[in-house]
């Protein structure tokens, strides 16, 4: 029996998972998080193989922002009380907050909860005239809920969020291009993710006395995105009661794993903390107006972005995600498999050599890990100069040199590809 023969009786037909897994216990298979109670609940320590999809992830959203125009920032995740009581989350989330650090200060330190105040605080640091708009901060910040151990869950609901956040501050003549761009950055990150849009909802205030600022100024607000959103052709739904404590919204929403309705990103319109900060520009005319901010995400949170991608693929990710792009099966003599493994990481590719125990079980090992390539190097494989390589995924083979196979890989990750051609 040859190796594609072995690996096809132990990586084939059991590759068929069940219709939906929870994203903890492929976590734990594939060594994505832990915890610990030292470290304290809801807060996740990411293992090497989670750190691989989440700086893959952020990466993927610094490149859209820059690709769209915004600057990188760093802002601390500790203000000032006072801070937070300006932009009215402590008024509106001072029960989802951690509670002040006690500094022996009247203004005591607190834990973000959001990183929007620390971005106003940016764009106000110098003055600013209509040629310089639109203005666009891009960072990926922590930000600290409150949340209740009951209500803790994996990554999906945790205590510190590490969101991929920009902030726009633009005139109002630029409010309608700013959020279809907006909208093209997200959609394109879906694409890229695998994620088909179910639609976009138009979240706003239901007329209630909940919301910051008056009812004119939320009827102005949810005017422009409704501007901004009818030329896109996307289709969407109304959502009284949903939109953000300071303006409404437009979330864009899919299915996950179970067919149940999703928030993966947003686009939020925000006439009020300008007015709160005092944010404006120059006009043309001299005079002084208010900048329109725009808050807005294409990855979102790193937290549950990953939890959702881990039930959607069943932890088979796509290759340029893969904690583990190429695991490598010697079989007899070990020494060219690691031969094999510096070439492929020559070209930056993610390996695995696992050399010990019989071939049938490392196979198991390495598909309940998801690694996303199993590579056979026996002396057949050695004398021939290849590696007997296998896509538990789709089933695919090929006999490929070990630099071929990882100029292949390097293409498809640049790409953001969701698989390698292992034919030809």
């Amino acid at each position: 029996m040859n190796h594609h023969q072995s690996l096809a009786r132990d990586a084939g037909p059991q590759d068929a998972e069940p219709a939906v897994l929870d994203h903890r216990d492929l976590a734990r298979a594939m060594g994505i998080f832990t915890t610990s109670p030292l470290v304290g609940p809801g807060l996740p320590l990411w293992q090497p193989a989670g750190a691989v999809v989440r700086r893959e992830l952020e990466r993927l959203a610094e490149d859209v922002a820059l690709a769209g125009g915004c600057e990188p920032v760093c802002t601390p995740v500790l203000g000032k009380r006072s801070l937070f009581e300006r932009s009215g989350h402590w008024a509106k989330f001072a029960d989802d907050m951690f509670p002040a650090l006690d500094d022996g200060s009247d203004d005591p330190l607190v834990l973000r909860p959001a990183n929007c105040p620390h971005h106003a605080q940016l764009y106000a640091a110098e003055p600013r005239s209509h040629r310089d708009l639109p203005v666009r901060y891009h960072e990926l910040g922590a930000m600290f809920r409150a949340e209740r151990s009951g209500v803790l869950s994996g990554l999906s609901r945790v205590r510190q969020i590490n969101l991929d956040d920009t902030h726009v501050f633009c005139r109002p003549d630029q409010v309608a291009d700013e959020v279809r761009a907006a909208l093209d950055a997200v959609l394109g990150v879906l694409d890229v993710l695998g994620i088909a849009l179910d639609h976009v909802r138009l979240s706003r205030s239901d007329g209630s006395g909940r919301w910051l600022g008056g009812p004119a100024r939320w009827a102005e607000a949810e005017d422009m995105l409704r501007a901004a959103l009818a030329p896109t052709g996307l289709p969407w739904a109304d959502g009284p009661g949903e939109a953000a404590f300071y303006g409404p919204k437009l979330d864009v929403q899919v299915r996950d794993a179970r067919g149940h309705e999703e928030t993966l990103a947003t686009v939020q319109l925000d006439l009020n903390q300008p007015e709160r900060f005092d944010l404006g520009y120059t006009a043309a005319d001299g005079s002084r107006e208010r900048v329109v901010m725009i808050h807005r995400g294409t990855v979102g949170s790193m937290e549950r972005m990953v939890a959702f991608l881990l039930e959607q693929h069943a932890g088979r990710l796509p290759v340029w995600l893969a904690p583990v792009q190429v695991c490598l099966l010697p079989v007899g003599d070990p020494a060219p498999a690691e031969e094999a493994a510096r070439a492929l990481r020559r070209r930056g590719a993610r390996v695995r050599v696992d050399a010990d125990g019989s071939l049938g079980n490392r196979v198991r090992l390495a598909r309940g890990r998801r690694d996303a390539l199993l590579a056979v190097l026996g002396p057949r494989e050695a004398a021939a100069g290849v590696l007997a390589v296998t896509d538990p995924a789709t089933g695919a083979r090929g006999e490929l040199p070990a630099d071929e196979l990882g100029a292949r890989l390097s293409v498809a990750s640049a790409a953001r590809a969701a698989r390698v051609p292992l034919d030809g």
